[in-house]
């Protein structure tokens, strides 16, 4: 079946797209100045002189360029998967154009589901680092705070997440103004420090980096991992463009944050240039004294709604993974009536919760938690840019030089930094990556087990139309009303049919055979969303097709096959579901352990019938042992 995008909800103006984006995908890479430039020189790997500072300061400010206007937004963004971006779109849609070679798409499906691992991992520190970054100004402002300072960022913390049940329509419309005001202060604090330091504006020169790299390689080599803290967050605008479309984030990157991140950069640069001893805190001290406390008012603000950002971004996430079966089903809640990605997924959030109350308490300050941050971002970049070579190379069909070419230097430039990131791997950075491979762990079982549970189905099970024949050779009693049975591989007859038969000795006057399938694309239109065949006896094979952003629905996809089957009588209709019990044996599929985690997993899932937004009172599961 060939299926194209579905529609899409009608986009708002330009200049709403752009205020929206603003308060939703330059979060993290907008409060990335609290800490980055700081951290260049806190550990005193790195000389403080001022021929260090302008070439640290030229780095960040080509880091900027080549990395996030080049690499981001002048190619990643071109592979958008029907307009959807973020590492599961992309997944699909590399993974799609090697169809036709399994190996490595296979090799492409593990190196993209630890992609979305590592994304996971860094929701559990970003909010933790951008928080408490923000909240340690009151140290500048008040020495006497500093014991309130943990408290204070683990309340934030705890309240953010705490409200997520509610949903963020009613506070989300103050994001894009808030940021707003965060980006224009940030390059009017800078730009007050480069008119009293001029000279840093050399710094816009790649000659400070390139002539620093060449006299001293090894610090170089140091100092970028520092200033890659600058890009976290870059992998919002690919991300979330599906929200706001290319064009509004391009236009925000370009007008406001670009610059503003620029002249702040270069203002810190200037401060340590002119106070070397500013270098202990260069963000705050940008400030003229009278500031300090708005200033911390607005970075606490401004680091919770990039955190918020993220845990929306993580909810989605999970989402995508769920209906690509690389994660058991969890509830998903809609918080909002009107836009349909307004979710909070319970588990999800109270996992990031005690996670990164976790990585407070293990860390306890930013600096400590900024030699953890940057592994597993730069770990996310290189797998991205692998993932954009097989797009660049199988999807548009260009000649494999023409993608290398698109592709390589971008990709040697995310391991430079990953091999400088790595270096902090002993300092914490084995955390996220820890983190990452829990994930991991759990999304490559149960995609396995997945797999194992639908080859034992083919092997195990009768097929439908051999079973209908029989059946029909002596017909069962007929009562009224409509049967839908529920089959994870078309073409088999479901468990719940051969119980039910055997519990009950009847059959429903009209009875649907439905395979629900999640496809790699985001959305599938409507006039595509079934596909009917009839099997006789008034029996009908229905296949209803999903996209990995498409809200499932059951019930109300069945209204249109109404049209080939006759009309179907909410009141007159039952589901019937195999539950599925997994028993784990020895010299299965798997490793031991790996069969016991999935059958829990398996017990743990939500209810498929919740799952599909089934009627309650409309629903009859009949289990079914499996090993696999």
């Amino acid at each position: 079946m060939n299926l194209s995008a579905g529609s899409v909800p009608e986009k708002s103006s330009l200049g709403m797209l752009m205020l929206g984006a603003i308060g939703v995908v330059f979060g993290d890479i907008g409060t990335s100045p609290l800490y980055a430039f700081r951290e260049v020189f806190a550990d005193g790997r790195v000389p403080l002189s001022q021929a260090n500072v302008m070439a640290a300061t030229s780095m960040f400010i080509w880091a900027l360029i080549v990395v996030v206007a080049l690499k981001y937004v002048g190619l990643v963004m071109r592979a958008d998967n029907d307009g959807e971006g973020g590492m599961m779109a992309l997944l699909a849609l590399a993974s799609r154009s090697v169809g036709e070679r399994p190996r490595l798409r296979a090799g492409m499906l593990g190196v993209g589901a630890f992609g979305v691992a590592l994304f996971f991992g860094d929701g559990v520190i970003t909010p933790a680092i951008s928080v408490l970054s923000a909240v340690e100004g009151m140290e500048v402002a008040a020495p006497a705070a500093k014991p309130y300072v943990l408290p204070i960022a683990l309340t934030v913390l705890a309240l953010l997440f705490v409200v997520q049940r509610h949903g963020t329509a009613s506070i989300g419309r103050f994001f894009g103004p808030v940021m707003v005001l965060w980006f224009l202060v940030l390059g009017a604090i800078g730009l007050l420090q480069i008119l009293r330091q001029p000279q840093v504006l050399g710094a816009l020169s790649p000659l400070h980096a390139l002539d620093f790299m060449a006299a001293h390689p090894h610090i170089a080599f140091i100092t970028l991992g520092a200033v890659f803290l600058c890009l976290t967050g870059a992998e919002a605008l690919y991300a979330d463009m599906g929200h706001f479309g290319k064009r509004p984030i391009r236009l925000a990157w370009f007008a406001l944050v670009m610059p503003a991140l620029m002249l702040n950069y270069l203002g810190q640069g200037a401060l340590v240039l002119g106070s070397p001893k500013a270098v202990e805190n260069p963000f705050y001290l940008l400030a003229p004294p009278w500031a300090l406390v708005g200033l911390v008012v607005l970075a606490t603000a401004a680091t919770v709604i990039a955190s918020q950002a993220l845990i929306s971004g993580a909810f989605s996430a999970a989402k995508q993974s769920m209906q690509l079966d690389y994660l058991p089903r969890m509830r998903i809640d809609h918080t909002s009536a009107e836009e349909i990605g307004q979710i909070y997924v319970g588990s999800v959030n109270w996992a990031l919760l005690a996670g990164v109350v976790l990585t407070v308490g293990l860390f306890r300050n930013s600096s400590a938690m900024a030699a953890a941050y940057g592994v597993s971002v730069s770990l996310l970049m290189v797998i991205t840019t692998g993932l954009t070579y097989f797009v660049v190379r199988f999807h548009w069909n260009f000649p494999r030089w023409v993608a290398l070419s698109a592709t390589g230097v971008f990709l040697l430039v995310d391991l430079v930094f990953f091999s400088s990131n790595a270096l902090k791997i002993a300092d914490g950075g084995w955390y996220p990556l820890l983190m990452a491979a829990l994930v991991y762990t759990v999304m490559s079982t149960w995609r396995r087990g997945r797999e194992l549970i639908r080859e034992s189905n083919r092997l195990h099970s009768i097929a439908l139309a051999e079973l209908l024949e029989a059946l029909f050779a002596n017909p069962p009693p007929r009562v009224a009303g409509t049967a839908v049975f529920l089959n994870s591989v078309a073409g088999i007859t479901p468990s719940a049919l051969l119980h039910s038969m055997k519990h009950y000795k009847v059959l429903h006057e009209r009875n649907l055979f439905v395979n629900v399938r999640s496809h790699e694309v985001p959305w599938v239109p409507p006039e595509q969303r079934t596909e009917v065949t009839p099997l006789g006896h008034d029996c009908w094979q229905v296949t209803v097709h999903y996209g990995f952003k498409d809200q499932y629905d059951l019930p109300r996809a069945l209204q249109g096959v109404q049209a080939q089957v006759g009309a179907l009588d909410p009141m007159l209709t039952s589901y019937f579901l195999s539950r599925e019990v997994v028993v784990p044996r020895s010299g299965g599929g798997m490793t031991q352990w790996r069969e016991q985690l999935f059958s829990r997993l398996q017990l743990n899932a939500s209810a498929m019938a919740e799952f599909l937004c089934l009627p309650t009172n409309a629903v009859v599961e009949l289990g079914s042992k499996i090993e696999i």
